[in-house]
């Protein structure tokens, strides 16, 4: 376990970095093509041409997957408060890259903000060790997670139909919050898409259930919902203001969904093999 976890830890540092440079990256990206047409946070599409948004692209990319590859070792709890790590690069380079100042209550916020991420890294609770996607299948469909899910998804189509539209613009929390409320679905479908991979590697085959190829799919949505909201922010909000605000927001979302399925929902599981 200890190994475990410590092999984690260093991946998510690692995909901290590489997601830090990438907001930075991406933001050039899309400032060019902002003076080529159609911004993206009027619906415009033109950073799709542009090499350096692609660049950060892949930037993040290689954070993702380290990130992928963390969850799978260490629980969701331990790995994402790390991503503190990637505000500190991306307002370091915001500052110097893009000239966007950091004012002191935002570096209070920054600081804040790896403290807490410290303070839950030294107490994260053991997770259960998953043996399978089933398990993690039981788990997200006990009615807690279920529960959960459909919050969350009508809160998103609230914001996006609604909120988006008419304060996307000039209010960072609704781009932020669709992101970060989407993407504590996302950390749950790639844990178990990582859980899947990796026993398929150790000879048993999980891409012959469906509940792999619906937590596949699940993600996919997810994760592109994520990136065009995150693009209509980062294009609307500084750098340096976008970070720190995803990332607590995300983080206090990952801690709760990933506590109700892996806390609330084996509690249930236990209940109901006693009534049984």
């Amino acid at each position: 376990m200890y190994w475990s976890n410590l092999s984690g830890l260093v991946l998510a540092v690692v995909s901290s970095v590489f997601i830090g440079s990438s907001f930075i990256i991406k933001k050039k990206g899309l400032q060019l093509a902002r003076i080529n047409g159609p911004s993206a946070s009027v619906g415009g599409y033109g950073y799709l041409l542009q090499p350096l948004w692609w660049l950060g692209m892949i930037t993040m990319f290689v954070g993702e997957a380290a990130n992928f590859v963390a969850y799978v070792y260490a629980p969701a709890v331990l790995v994402t408060p790390l991503g503190a790590l990637s505000i500190i690069v991306s307002a370091v380079l915001a500052h110097f890259l893009l000239k966007e100042k950091l004012q002191k209550m935002g570096m209070l916020g920054c600081l804040l903000c790896i403290v807490g991420s410290i303070i839950i890294v030294l107490h994260a609770p053991e997770e259960m060790s998953l043996t399978s996607v089933q398990q993690v299948w039981e788990l997200a469909i006990q009615p807690a997670f279920l529960s959960y899910t459909a919050s969350a998804i009508a809160v998103v189509l609230i914001l996006v139909l609604y909120f988006a539209p008419r304060y996307g613009q000039t209010h960072i929390l609704v781009y932020i919050g669709i992101c970060s409320v989407v993407g504590s679905l996302t950390v749950m479908s790639v844990k178990a898409i990582g859980i899947a991979i990796k026993l398929s590697f150790e000879g048993a085959n999980q891409a012959l259930y469906f509940q792999t190829w619906i937590f596949v799919v699940v993600g996919i949505i997810c994760i592109v919902v994520q990136l065009n909201y995150l693009n209509m922010a980062l294009d609307n909000f500084n750098t340096a203001v976008v970070s720190p605000i995803y990332y607590a927001l995300f983080t206090a979302f990952t801690i709760l969904a990933s506590a109700i399925m892996f806390k609330v929902g084996i509690f249930q599981m236990h209940n109901e093999k006693i009534c049984a």
